[in-house]
Formats: structure tokens, C-alpha cells, sequence
């Protein structure tokens, strides 16, 4: 039932079942249930749309249990209550002054104020409800604070889409340094979202004395549109049309969207950072491994007594603004770069537009953090540099210092450079050869591969070296047994990752002859494509497709970014692991056996979708072979199989067990080694055994990840199949093709059998055998 107008008075009450509805017929209010929640809340949601959704909810930590029991009303001298069933005051507005005729009015901005009925003016009131938001920013409303009154307006998320009750997040405008908009998780700062022009919205930042705030109104006023902070910290630009609700604009986007994940002075994309031009990693140990947070440090220290210089970074998010000043009386960007040069504190400076026209000067103070790289909508800064980094080219000359105490040392490594030498020799044979010969792919001469050449572009050195700046180390991105790995742009704009053969690397030579052949023709969606190689005087390059987001186990086990990795996602990647496997093992024309299957050699693109990458160390087989012998076992310590660990034989099954690893981590988000427990002594694989075997596999699953519940059988299938895969004995696990299917399926799986490797004191292997402990192996393409 609802009233013929917008106000509720003294002499009417609003019971449950009743509702009163804007003027324009915007908004509607009443009494709700959210969700599949049973409780009744009072809330104001959109009127004219068929579904409901609650943009301000009054008793959002109390609810009402009893269904119609509810009694909304205005008492004098102008406060809003909402009784229960025993006539409770369980939630009431407050007013810090009193009218005599008071009354509530629902506006059509969805605003619901308390004045005096008499009193037309309508900024006049004792009470709204745009001052006290739940997850809703409606246009119109100011987040900010009211230095007069003390009082603050942000957005907290819900507990969930059932409870309305304050959740983890909250939003806010941040007055201190330069006002910016904050997300922070149980108040601690989480991320600091980038604003962005469109044709949607139009936003602004107002400042006085008296208050400051951020609002938004929009362009065309018959659009249905409101932003909302998720109860999982996402927030979120929501417009209605014809297929409902549609998300318009989400951040987090990627995981740069997180607070601070660089360090100081590192810049983010997507889940690599980099550190800015001519600045290097502060701990160059840690940033190698994928751990970030110490940030960089200048490569050149600062001399203000002497004499510094500011250098212009375009196209970023500007860094947190908290220890920031801004001076309105300047407008002059020479102005800005003056002021700061005189005071040595001063670190940065840009020129921003302010909401009421022209420009100010904004100033940073210390190190600077949480910056991003915005490929449009990009903004300026100026960094205090030393002097002698004005006219540097960011190369770097190398000076060799040599001891006598070091001649020895050096005859040593004379010898290892000319057997070295021996190998790329052979390798350029090989590589120069390409274009003449046919690889045989088999015995089949009737098989039409037989007759085709390796189609394998061979780059030239000056083109890989211009798309990477020259092997720049703001280009590097990772390094591994192979070399380092650069990030690289060819002239037409495609991105690519090259692989470089570091002049120390012994086993390179080899790994690099091994990929061309294994790679060079292997075409899936869930495989790593090689775009060509590079053999040029003392350089040996691989040319890789580029991934956007890195590889797994620098998302998966980082306890920040891992939160980006709901269940279907990581579903999706096991998914697409298996059948990368699949393919490689019956599909392909050679079967091959990786050997090296681990959460580092899985690359994930733009989308989240995993390839599989890094065949330095694969082997292929003709016909029906499906296995071998070798006496020197390589790979890494908790992924390889017990028979190929111990014995070095190694099968198709042998990759099975390692998918098996990659599964129950991926479920966990912990890692096989160094797995750890207040319980007992047990590795990942023997914990997970432990608890299916009790009956208590969900403890299993990584916290980070929430809705499981939605998910239920999906995880519980996942983690038998992982267990089914890291049997004892090769003969007992599934072949992938199996494994795909029975991740697809809802039949009943076999029994798993004890996992191989129960304990952490089972991986000794024997003095026979020669391993290589590699978990810095090759990891390819960052963030962008």
C-alpha cells in the first residue's frame, strides 16, 4: 500500500506494507527484506525500476524479527523512530535542534529529510538521510567532512547481500595533505581509486573553510545511476537499462587498484611493478623473488645544498596525496617548481585543476607511493632529481676492476667462457639452418607436418633491442635460469616479452634449443606462444607473446593480491592448466613431457586465463612413447613426482602429479614447500589428504576467497581430483584427459589412494641422481 504523498507527519505512521513515495515518483520507502534475509529493514530504493534495490537503510545493525511489526513515525521536537512489537525504539534520527510542526519528506534526489512543515525554505532541515549513507552515493550527495559540525559522511559497505550491517569497507574523502578518496579495510588504507572523465557522470572536489567534498551529478539526468561500495571492497558505478543493472566502471580493475603494492617511488601495472625511471629497487634480492614492498630508491642521491632538478613523469595516477600541501595563490607551474626547488623537503610537485576553474600547485613531502600507470587519462609530476640525471641517458657503464687475488678466479672463468663459447657456436649453426631444413615430426611420412618447415620468425637484434629500450632495467622484468626477461613493444604496437640468454647461464644453450623445437609448433589457448627467436653476434633471444598478468604464484600466494582470485577464477585457471596438459600429452603432434610444472610457469593474460610456459626443460616423444630414464633429474623440489625424483623416471604421469600440486595449491593458496602447520609436521599434500580423509576438506580452502559456500561441490571435487593426481604410484593417477573430464562432470570420482610425498622428510633424493632446485626459473610477461 502506498500514500498519495512524500510525508510522513506527526498524526501518521508508516506500518509494514505501507510506503510513501517521492514527488517525482523517483523513490519509494518502507519496509524491505534484502536478499534471502527474512529480516525487515526500513530502507528507500528506486520506485520506477522492477527490482528492488535499497539505496539507504535506517536500522541496518538492528533489525526487525518479526514481519509487519514495524512502526515508522515523527515524534517532537523533530526526530524519526522506528518502533518493533513491544513499541522499542530501535533505531531513531537526531537532531540537534527543534521545530514546532516537524515532518519527514522523501525528495526525488532519494534524499529523506526532517523540517518544519511550515518553513519552505528547503536547505532548511534537522535531519537527512544523504548525511548518514549506507553503500549508496547518490548525485548530490557530499562525501567529506563538515569542520563546523564535526561531522564526517563515507560509505560503508554491507556485510553481505542478506545483512545490511556495517561490513569491512568503507569510503571516504580524505581532507589531510590534498583531499583524495580512500578505501580502507577495517580503517586501514586499501586503496586510493583513480577518477576518470566519461560521458556518464560529471565529478568535482570542493573545498572551503567550512567543509570539503566529493560529489558527482549527472550529465543526462534521465539516466539511472548510482555508486555503491560491495561488501567485498569493490566499488562500483551501476546504470540501469534494458538488461538491468549493468556495472559501467569497477575498481578494483586490476590489482594496482590495491594501496601502495610498489613500495616507494615503484609504479604499478596490474600486478608488476616497476620502479620509475632512474630509480632501482631499493633490495634488488627481494624484487627478483616478486616481493616489492621496500620500494626503489634515486640511483642517484640528492645534493640540495648543490643543486637539484626536477624531471616531468607523464601518464600516471599521481601518488597518495596524504603528506601533500597545495598553495591556491599560485597558478604558474614555474611558480610551483621554484617554490619547491627551495625547500629541500619538498619532493614533487604538479599542477592540478581545481573544481572552481584554473589551477593550484600541489606539493609532496617524502617519499612517494602508490603510483599507477594510467595509459589514458594519465597526469604529470615533476620529481626532485640530482642534478647530474638531467642530461643522463639511463644507461649504464660497466667498469671492470680486476685484483691480482682474483687471477686464478678469472683463468676459471676464461675456461668456463670458452666451453661456453663452443655451445652458442653450435647453437648459431643450428639456428642459421632453420630456414633450409624440414623438422620431422615423425616416421609417418604420410603426415603432412612432415613436410612443413619450421615457420618461425627470426627476429632481427636492432628491432628486439629498440622494443625494449636497448634491454633497458625498466624493462626487466624478471630473471631465471635462462636470463633476465624484458618487456618489450614492436613497432606496430605489439607487446612481447623476450627471453635473453644471460652469458653466465651453462644450461641455456641447451634450454634454448629445446623450446624453439618444442614450442615453435604447439598452437592452444592455454599454451605460451613463441613469436620467433634472435641470434645475432654474442645474443640469443626468444620472443614471447606478452602476458598482462604475470605469473600465478606471484598472485596466488601473496596474501594481498590473492584476494583478486575468487573460486571461479582460479576454477578457470585449473581448468585451463588441464587442458594445456591434455594437449601437450595425446593432442599435439609431438607428445611432450614438461617436466618443470609448477605455479611459476603458469602465465596468466588480461583475462585471468592460464598458459603454460617455460619448455626449456621438455622433452618430446614419437609414436607411443610415453616415458624415459635420465640420470640427471631437473626440475623443482615439490612438484616433481616421487618415481622421477627419486629413480629419474619420468612419464606423462609425472606432469599429472605436479598439475596435482598446482590444483591443491591453487584451492589452498599456500604453497607445497614450506608448507607449515600448528598440528603437525605434514607437508600441503599431506594436510590435504588428512582432512579429506576426516571428512574435513573445506578447511582446506584459502580464506581469501569467501563464497565457497556457492561453490560447495566444485571445491570438494576439485580437491579429490588434485589427490587422485598425487598418488604414490604413476599407474593410480588419472591420464589429463581423464582429468579434464571428471573436472566437467558431477560423477562419482575413485577412491584416492596416500598421496606421494606424505611428509615434508620424503623429498630426500638420492646421491645418483642430480637435481636442479630452480624456483626462480624463467617467469615471463608483468603487469601491462
Amino acid at each position: 500500500m502506498s500514500h498519495a504523498m512524500d510525508t510522513i507527519t506527526t498524526t501518521q505512521i508508516i506500518r509494514d506494507g505501507e510506503t510513501i513515495v517521492s514527488s517525482g515518483g523517483n523513490f519509494e520507502l518502507g519496509f524491505f527484506s534484502p536478499g534471502n534475509s527474512k529480516n525487515r529493514y526500513v530502507g528507500i530504493w528506486y520506485k520506477k525500476i522492477t527490482v528492488i534495490t535499497a539505496v539507504w537503510v535506517a536500522n541496518r545493525e538492528i533489525p526487525l524479527k518479526n514481519t509487519s511489526s514495524g512502526i515508522l513515525k515523527v515524534t517532537k521536537p523533530g526526530v524519526l523512530v522506528l518502533l518493533n512489537e513491544t513499541n522499542g525504539i530501535i533505531w531513531s534520527t537526531n537532531a540537534s535542534i527543534s521545530v514546532r510542526n516537524p515532518v519527514a519528506r522523501l525528495l526525488d534526489s532519494g534524499n529523506l529529510i526532517v523540517k518544519d512543515a511550515n518553513d519552505d525554505n528547503p536547505k532548511n532541515f534537522v535531519w537527512q538521510s544523504f548525511d548518514y549513507p549506507t553503500d549508496t552515493l547518490l548525485p548530490g550527495m557530499k562525501l567529506g567532512r563538515n569542520f563546523i559540525n564535526h561531522l564526517e559522511v563515507y560509505l560503508s559497505s554491507w556485510k553481505n547481500t542478506d545483512d545490511p550491517a556495517p561490513g569491512d569497507f568503507t569510503f571516504h574523502c580524505d581532507p589531510t595533505g590534498y583531499p583524495q578518496n580512500v578505501l580502507r579495510k577495517h580503517g586501514v588504507k586499501h586503496g586510493i581509486p583513480s577518477l576518470r572523465r566519461n560521458h556518464i557522470f560529471k565529478f568535482g572536489l570542493v573545498m572551503s573553510k567550512n567543509e570539503v567534498y566529493y560529489h558527482y551529478e549527472l550529465i543526462n539526468s534521465s539516466i539511472i545511476s548510482r555508486f555503491t561500495l560491495s561488501y567485498s571492497g569493490a566499488s562500483q558505478r551501476w546504470t540501469w537499462g534494458n538488461q538491468g543493472w549493468v556495472v559501467y566502471l569497477s575498481v578494483p580493475s586490476d590489482n594496482c587498484d590495491g594501496y601502495n603494492l610498489c613500495g616507494a617511488y615503484g609504479i604499478c601495472g596490474i600486478t608488476f611493478c616497476g620502479c620509475l625511471n632512474k630509480f632501482v629497487p631499493k633490495d634488488q634480492e627481494r624484487w627478483d623473488r616478486g616481493d616489492w614492498s621496500s620500494g626503489c630508491i634515486r640511483r642517484t642521491s640528492l645534493d640540495c645544498q648543490n643543486g637539484d632538478v626536477f624531471l616531468k613523469y607523464s601518464g600516471i595516477k599521481l601518488p597518495d596525496t596524504e603528506h601533500s600541501s597545495f598553495n591556491q595563490s599560485m597558478t604558474n607551474p614555474e611558480e610551483c617548481k621554484m617554490w619547491c626547488l627551495k625547500n629541500c623537503s619538498c619532493m614533487a610537485y604538479t599542477n592540478i585543476n581545481v573544481s572552481a576553474g584554473g589551477q593550484t600547485c600541489l606539493f609532496w613531502f617524502g617519499d612517494l607511493f602508490d603510483t599507477k600507470e594510467l595509459s589514458a587519462q594519465g597526469q604529470d609530476i615533476y620529481i626532485r632529481m640530482a642534478s647530474s640525471e638531467l642530461d643522463s641517458k639511463g644507461s649504464r657503464h660497466k667498469i671492470l676492476v680486476v685484483s691480482l687475488t682474483l687471477v686464478m678466479g678469472i683463468g676459471l672463468l676464461g675456461l668456463s667462457l670458452m666451453l661456453y663459447a663452443q655451445k652458442r657456436r653450435k647453437i648459431s649453426l643450428w639456428l642459421r639452418s632453420l630456414r633450409k631444413q624440414r623438422l620431422d615430426y615423425g616416421n609417418n611420412h604420410n603426415d603432412e607436418s612432415h613436410n612443413n618447415e619450421l615457420e618461425l620468425p627470426l627476429f632481427d637484434l636492432c628491432t628486439i633491442s629498440k622494443a625494449t629500450d636497448n634491454f633497458s632495467m625498466n624493462n626487466k622484468i624478471g630473471e631465471g635460469g635462462f636470463g633476465p626477461v624484458y618487456k618489450g613493444q614492436l613497432e606496430q604496437g605489439q607487446e612481447i616479452a623476450v627471453k635473453r640468454l644471460s652469458r653466465t647461464s651453462h644450461q641455456g644453450v641447451d634450454e634454448f634449443k629445446n623450446e624453439v623445437i618444442c614450442v615453435a609448433k604447439l598452437q592452444h589457448r592455454n599454451l605460451v606462444k613463441l613469436l620467433g627467436c634472435c641470434i645475432q653476434g654474442q645474443e640469443y633471444l626468444l620472443i614471447y607473446e606478452y602476458m598482462p598478468n604475470k605469473s600465478l604464484d606471484l598472485i596466488l600466494f601473496d596474501p594481498v593480491k590473492s584476494v583478486f582470485l575468487d573460486w571461479p577464477k582460479r576454477f578457470n585457471i585449473i581448468n585451463g592448466v588441464a587442458r594445456g596438459l591434455m594437449y601437450l600429452h595425446q593432442d599435439s603432434r609431438l607428445r611432450i613431457i614438461h617436466r618443470d610444472l609448477k605455479a611459476s610457469n603458469i602465465l596468466l593474460d588480461f583475462d585471468m586465463n592460464p598458459k603454460i610456459s617455460d619448455f626449456g626443460l621438455a622433452r618430446s616423444f614419437r609414436g607411443n612413447e610415453t616415458g624415459a630414464n635420465t640420470s640427471r633429474v631437473v626440475g623443482t623440489y615439490g612438484y616433481m613426482s616421487p618415481e622421477y625424483t627419486i629413480d629419474g623416471v619420468f612419464s606423462v604421469k609425472s606432469d599429472v602429479f605436479s598439475f596435482g600440486v598446482i590444483l591443491l595449491e591453487i584451492v589452498s593458496g599456500k604453497r607445497n614447500i614450506g608448507f607449515s602447520h600448528r598440528d603437525h609436521d605434514l607437508n600441503l599434500l599431506g594436510h590435504a589428504w588428512t582432512l579429506h580423509n576426516e571428512g574435513r576438506a573445506l578447511e582446506l580452502v584459502d580464506s581469501n576467497y569467501s563464497e565457497k559456500s556457492s561453490y560447495l561441490s566444485q571445491v570438494l571435487r576439485s580437491i579429490h581430483i588434485g589427490l587422485l593426481c598425487v598418488q604414490q604410484c604413476p599407474e593410480d593417477r588419472p591420464s589429463m584427459s581423464l582429468v579434464v573430464l571428471m573436472l566437467a562432470n558431477e560423477d562419482i570420482l575413485p577412491q584416492a589412494k596416500k598421496p606421494g610425498f606424505f611428509t615434508q622428510a620424503e623429498t630426500s633424493v638420492s646421491s645418483e641422481t642430480q637435481s636442479s632446485i630452480n624456483e626462480m626459473s624463467i617467469t615471463l610477461p608483468e603487469g601491462r
